[in-house]
């Protein structure tokens, strides 16, 4: 597998890294029997753990494709795996810069890492 294939794993399961941050301390299996009730309880460090989830789990199918099509289009691979590299490194940055409620960072990091998505599919056309 290459590199930018295990980019491609690291960003499926940040989402729900994020989301059981938001969740813990204080699951239930009550609470859990109602997730997206009880997400909206959420508030302060929780709820922007909940936000950083919820914006992770968008930005995977996006990631994922462009690695996918680069790959069949046989773009240079050392391209590939760096853009795939700073696409971790950026969502990572932005799940941190949402947690700590830094905003100007936190989209700054997410159209950085939009770039990346978009240079993916450009060096495949």
């Amino acid at each position: 597998m290459t590199i930018a294939y295990w980019c491609v794993l690291i960003i499926v399961t940040l989402p729900y890294i994020w989301g059981l941050s938001a969740r813990i301390p204080g699951i239930t299996l009550e609470k859990n029997l109602v997730p997206r009730v009880t997400a909206e309880s959420f508030s302060g460090l929780h709820q922007r753990l909940y936000w950083a989830h919820l914006n992770a789990l968008e930005a995977t199918a996006p990631f994922a494709a462009a690695v996918i099509i680069a790959h069949l289009q046989q773009v240079n691979q050392s391209t590939i795996d760096s853009l795939a590299i700073s696409f971790v490194v950026l969502r990572i940055a932005h799940a941190l810069s949402y947690i700590a409620n830094k905003g100007v960072l936190r989209t700054l990091v997410f159209i950085a890492g939009m770039a990346c998505i978009v240079m993916l599919f450009v060096s495949a056309a």
